[in-house]
Formats: C-alpha cells, structure tokens, sequence
C-alpha cells in the first residue's frame, strides 16, 4: 500500500527541521508576492535556507505561485522561477496559465502542482491541466469525501488534499479593513511581510468568530473551525491520495510540530496495523482538541457534507 506524502505549511526557516524530524515529508513555502495564504513569509535568502535544511532531513520542498496575477506582476514570474529553479525547488504550485507558460520557458523541467484553492472540483479538470504540464491537482476543500475518491480513481495526476487546518471562506484584492480604518482616521499596522493577526468577524447568533487578516493579496476571511480528519484517513489511503497537507496558517511553530507528529503516527499505523489505528483515535482527537486555541474547535470540514454552490 502507497505511503501518502504528508505536506506541512511551516512558519519560518526554523520551523523546517524540527517538522521533519517529527514526520513531515515536504513543505510549501513562498513569498506572498507570488504565494496565496502562507503560513510564513520566506524571502530568496530564506527559500534557499530551507531548500538546503529539507534536503539535508530528506524532505521536499514546493514553493508558491499561486496568487492571483495582474499585469505588473507577470513580468517578474521568469526571474522568479529561474531562482527557484537555480535553488532547488521540488516543485512550484500555480493557479495561473501565467506561471505555466513562464515555467515553460525560464523552468522547463520543474514539476507543477495545480491549486487553484476552488475549482478542482473534478477529474476533468485535473487531467486538463495535467496534460498542460501539471504533475498534481490539489483538490477543492469544499468537496466530500467520496468525491476526492471518485476523482483520485479517475485522475492521471497526483492528487492532494487537505486534512488538517483551517479554511479561507472569502478573499478580496482589496485591502477591505486597512481602507475601512483608513477612512475613519485610524491607523492599522498591515505590513507587506506579516499578516494582522487577533482581527475577527464575530458572527453573535452562532457563537463563531472568523479570523480575518490583510496581506499583499488582499483581504481573506478564513473559517471558525479547524478540518481534522486524523480519525477518518482509512478510505482516503486505501484510495491512494498522494498527499496529506496541513495548512499551518495562524498557528505556531509548537502547534504545528505536535500536530504532524500526531498525522506521522496516524498514517504510518493506517498503513501497518489498522487495529492500532483504530485504537488510537479517541486519543489523538483528544490530544489535538487540547492544542487548539479557545474558542476555536475541530471539525471535519465538508468531508462528510454534500457541497453546495
């Protein structure tokens, strides 16, 4: 039985090998210039450092590209994947028929992973993109279990998906609450590397609280819960998903150290001895329920739901 990659989103270059260490067998990194919802800012320099610390704990590394790009900006993507292609980089992740055609020309042989965060809904469309050159579909959070199996089945590409983390539930270009701010003549501290964080949209009827935060993208409302589905990955390895990813947007380094070595144990036991697995559970859950900040619980996202648009 194939063994799924676990994919972890680290914080910061230091973040690297103490998440390999505890199981991580790749890492997406980026620059929110070019990158959508990182859990870190990672200049060249530091997008170097972590290519070469990854490959010294035999890990991969995917870097972002995957923004949403006007004219100004894809000029730059050529010099952009020239680097990445001189650091090392296992793979770029893009949305946009923009970095495809520049990869085409600056990195001709480096792998791409397509995510466009919503519309790899079905097998068709993977397959149309890996035929463009795509080595990998990451698959819509909003679809159901048997969804992501019936595509898997029928895919000629990897597929990813996420499993652990939250969500982004809305995005603007624009900067919505720096401008709201703005106008009422206060100042808010949005930098162009860091992302604000301890903002909410409290939602009073439902008890929920969204974080929001603003960077070079724009404005992103994000969901109130957590996905973890560490108690439910049977049918998803015996399908053979590729990668497992764990978004680590918002949380800390410690969090997320703890967290992937819980999904390492999980996977590996999933695959070796499902008995054990089984028995594992409940503690597990518990263990992760413990970690999560107040007011902010687990839940299995839309894996058991049915989608609607």
């Amino acid at each position: 039985m194939k063994k799924p990659e676990l994919l972890v989103t680290p914080t910061a270059v230091s973040d690297i090998k103490p998440l390999a260490k505890a199981g991580a067998d790749a890492f997406i990194i980026g620059e929110q210039r070019y990158g959508l919802r990182l859990a870190g800012e990672f200049s060249r320099a530091d997008v170097k450092e972590a290519i070469l610390q990854a490959h010294g704990e035999g890990a991969k590394v995917y870097v972002a590209m995957n923004a949403i790009f006007h004219n100004d900006k894809v000029p730059e993507l050529n010099d952009y994947l020239s680097f990445l292609k001189e650091a090392g980089a296992d793979a770029v992740v893009f949305g946009d028929p923009a970095v495809l055609m520049a990869a085409r020309e600056s990195a001709p042989n480096m792998p791409l992973h397509w995510n466009t965060e919503t519309t790899a809904t079905n097998h068709h469309s993977c397959n149309y993109w890996g035929r463009k050159g795509a080595k990998r579909a990451v698959l819509a959070r909003e679809l159901n279990m048997d969804s992501m199996i019936e595509i898997k089945e029928k895919a000629e590409v990897e597929i990813e998906i996420q499993v652990h983390g939250m969500t982004c539930m809305f995005q603007s270009k624009r900067s919505l609450i720096g401008n709201y701010f703005e106008y009422q003549g206060k100042v808010m501290d949005i930098e162009g590397k860091k992302k604000e964080k301890g903002m909410y949209l409290h939602d009073k009827e439902r008890g929920n609280k969204y974080p929001i935060f603003e960077d070079e993208n724009g404005t992103h409302i994000m969901s109130p819960n957590d996905v973890c589905i560490i108690d439910e990955l049977e049918d998803l390895i015996d399908a053979g998903i590729d990668s497992f990813k764990i978004d680590g947007i918002l949380k800390s380094a410690d969090y997320l150290v703890q967290v992937t070595a819980m999904y390492r144990e999980a996977i590996d036991l999933c695959i070796t001895d499902r008995e054990a697995y089984e028995d594992k559970k409940e503690q597990w859950i518990e263990r992760i329920e413990d970690l999560q900040p107040v007011n902010r619980s687990i839940d299995t996202g839309f894996f058991f739901k049915e989608t609607v648009y």
